[in-house]
């Protein structure tokens, strides 16, 4: 800051002052004030209220609480927002006078209140923002004065009145990305300009364009970036490369994947043995094409994830590697690198070895037909499938003996298999959603994740027992408060859920899962019971997989999409090239704890992401089935009402004022009660719902409760 603004700053916060006054007070030439001013302002440095100016958004100060805790403001409504804690101690509730404008994803400092409303809880107020954030989509309304402003996305009721230089043939309705281009000490006296226009708010294509705005997703590549990747435009391998490499190429390897997959990670191949099998799981050698020091490279890193939404990809990589070299295409020679397992005749590894190979992909196994040709329904010729799958085909019954193997060593050790509810966006040719169906796992996607995870299980041996530098995939066990809650829930649903100890072992989990699968109380106690645990992660420690019950666990298999399985595989290269565990230690601690945080965070916003996106998506179908009535289970209790689940996994919200004619009481979050009625509902029970209404832009749909 210079001495000039320092100076201004001293004198506002004296008291609020004109233009005139500061230029009287501090004795400086206005031109030069004036520009002053004005950037400071730009800076959220100085407001200006009822034509004085005064300490602005970023410079806000409290004398009487200078100890304040750094933030991240993480949620806003019109009444209230939730700070963050930057040192991962939970969240802290803001009321609205108390915000002082802030918006989401500022980083702010907070001092807390010492006499919260609500006793115990954690309760403050933004004194200062350190790093404000001004870019956000939303969606084009009217004031409340009939001026045309727009609604951030995620702050329901936050209106900012829009600058009209910028704003030409903006429409209402209208999905827009907008930069707040001045700060006020309220949110009612920001104010934005639009710099991007999306399309009606109606489609959810349109709704989707403006998450990827508002979040700041990479969606070009830099010329950079691309200039690197057109030199493997229609790339074959390079021969003298492949020489150097265990040749696999006669070995009957294939993949499996679902059928509009283009980014092929991973293949596989079985043999029998006299005492056990020999699994190979070749893995495209990502990690020879994307260099450290490249642009690449560092953009991948950036990137750390691709995001997979409705019909679309945002790829780590460009497609020339993603689609082109890097994937195992059928019938074309590519570098891998394969993990060999040795099992036993129970399915244990024995032995397992990591090598450079050249491969080639025999046949594109698609899910939907593996599952056919290994559990064949009656009457249907399979000819056809036979015939496509020839070169493989004594392997798939070898495939699927190995499976039921592991996955009685998988329950015998207490593994949880969550049941998660994924649907499938069926698109039409302009992009809409036209049907959402529950996507069904078989037992070749099941067979192929059992796979997966054991080379991923050996990949993190190797970490751990070489004493490397390396990037895990850990899941720590709960904490003892959030399996209290879950205990009592779970009673309250009238399950037995007396742990013998605070926190439950995987066994008794497993058991429970296993216990309402299928019936009607399983969404809400699934869904209970993963909300409960902790988020995996990414770790350059090796601190064990709780859910899977592994003390070894890693991301190998998937460095087409994957930051992390990328960095592992450019350690296990160095490694396999005789580097030493020291000279592995200088070259990689560092770049190891970097890539485990940035890929975390980044698997976190991306998951959002495509979990925001896709609500888009279902509230564009349910658009077109109000009226529409349906039978659904009640997944979730709220005392504002409750949500209701569909077969097709759409979730709505019934008010509780529909369901109650006195006060609701909910009894520990599983039902509710009309005191008046006497009627309740509970969690896993079934209701006959109309479809009230489906806001595309919100991402919301709304049920109508239906007497039966």
């Amino acid at each position: 800051m210079t001495p000039l603004q320092k100076s201004i700053l001293n004198a506002v916060k004296r008291r609020p002052m004109t233009l005139r006054e500061l230029q009287n007070n501090l004795q400086v030439d206005n031109s030069r004030l004036r520009t002053t001013v004005s950037a400071m302002v730009a800076t959220g440095e100085l407001s200006m209220r009822n034509g004085t100016y005064v300490p602005g958004f970023a410079t806000y100060e409290n004398a009487a609480a200078p100890n304040t805790i750094p933030c991240t403001l993480v949620k806003l409504a019109a009444r209230f927002g939730f700070a963050s804690r930057d040192d991962g101690e939970g969240d802290i509730f803001i009321p609205g006078r108390a915000l002082h404008g802030a918006m989401p994803n500022d980083k702010i400092n907070v001092k807390l209140f010492d006499h919260p409303r609500v006793e115990g809880s954690s309760e403050g107020e933004v004194v200062e923002v350190t790093v404000p954030n001004n870019r956000f989509a939303g969606t084009v309304c009217l004031s409340e004065d009939g001026r045309m402003a727009v609604e951030p996305d995620g702050c329901r009721d936050v209106k900012f009145l829009l600058a009209k230089q910028g704003s030409e043939g903006v429409h209402l309705g209208d999905k827009v990305g907008f930069l707040i281009t001045h700060r006020g000490n309220r949110h009612s006296d920001h104010r934005a300009a639009v710099v991007e226009k999306f399309g009606s708010s109606d489609y959810a294509s349109e709704c989707a364009k403006a998450i990827l705005y508002g979040r700041s997703v990479r969606q070009e590549f830099p010329p950079e970036v691309l200039e690197e990747a057109r030199a493997y435009d229609n790339a074959t391998i390079d021969p003298a490369e492949a020489a150097k490499r265990l040749d696999l190429r006669g070995i009957p390897i294939f993949t499996i994947d679902s059928a509009e997959t283009k980014d092929i990670d991973d293949a596989i191949s079985l043999q029998k043995l006299d005492d056990g099998y020999e699994l190979g799981v070749h893995i495209a050698d990502v990690s020879h094409y994307v260099r450290p020091g490249s642009a690449l490279n560092e953009e991948a890193f950036e990137r750390a994830t691709s995001i997979y939404y409705a019909d679309k990809v945002i790829p780590m990589l460009p497609t020339q590697l993603s689609n082109g070299i890097c994937s195992l295409n059928e019938g074309e020679d590519r570098l891998a690198f394969s993990c060999l397992m040795r099992l036993d005749e129970n399915g244990e590894i024995r032995s397992y070895k990591f090598v450079k190979s050249v491969i080639c992909s025999r046949v594109k196994g698609v899910y939907k037909e593996i599952n056919a040709l290994l559990e064949p329904e009656e009457g249907v010729d399979l000819t056809d499938l036979k015939t496509k799958y020839e070169a493989v085909l004594d392997q798939l019954p070898t495939m699927d003996e190995l499976y039921r193997k592991r996955l009685v060593l998988r329950k015998a050790r207490g593994a949880m298999d969550i049941e998660s509810n994924e649907a499938k966006l069926v698109m039409d040719e302009n992009g809409r959603c036209i049907d959402i169906v529950k996507r069904d796992r078989g037992t070749s996607e099941c067979m192929i994740e059992e796979f997966m995870l054991l080379a991923n299980q050996c990949a993190a041996n190797a970490g751990r027992t070489n004493k490397v530098p390396f990037v895990y995939r850990v899941h720590e066990a709960p904490d003892a408060e959030k399996m209290e809650k879950l205990s009592a829930t779970l009673l309250a649903c009238g399950l037995n859920a007396k742990f013998k100890n605070p926190i439950p072992t995987q066994l008794e989990l497993a058991a429970l899962l296993d216990e309402t699968r299928g019936q009607p109380i399983q969404i809400p106690v699934h869904t209970g019971i993963l909300r409960s645990m902790q988020k995996a992660r990414y770790a350059p420690q090796p601190l064990g997989h709780y859910g899977l019950v592994l003390a070894d666990y890693a991301h190998f298999t998937s460095p087409i999409r994957r930051y992390p399985d990328l960095a592992i595989h450019r350690i296990l290269t160095e490694m396999l090239n005789g580097v030493s565990a020291s000279q592995l230690q200088r070259d990689f601690n560092e770049f190891a704890q970097q890539a485990s945080e940035k890929s975390s965070k980044q698997e976190v916003a991306a998951v959002r992401i495509e979990r925001d996106v896709e609500d888009l998506y279902k509230a564009e179908y349910m658009h077109n089935h109000l009226g529409e009535v349906y039978t659904g289970t009640v997944a979730g209790i709220t005392p504002r009402g409750v949500f209701v689940e569909l077969d097709n996994t759409v979730e709505g919200f019934v008010p509780a004022a529909q369901l109650c004619k006195g006060e609701p009481q909910v009894i520990d979050g599983v039902s509710m009660l009309d005191p008046l009625t006497g009627k309740s509902w509970m969690l896993g029970s079934s209701m006959k719902i109309q479809v009230a209404a489906a806001d595309v832009a919100l991402g919301r749909i709304d049920f109508e409760y239906m007497v039966e």
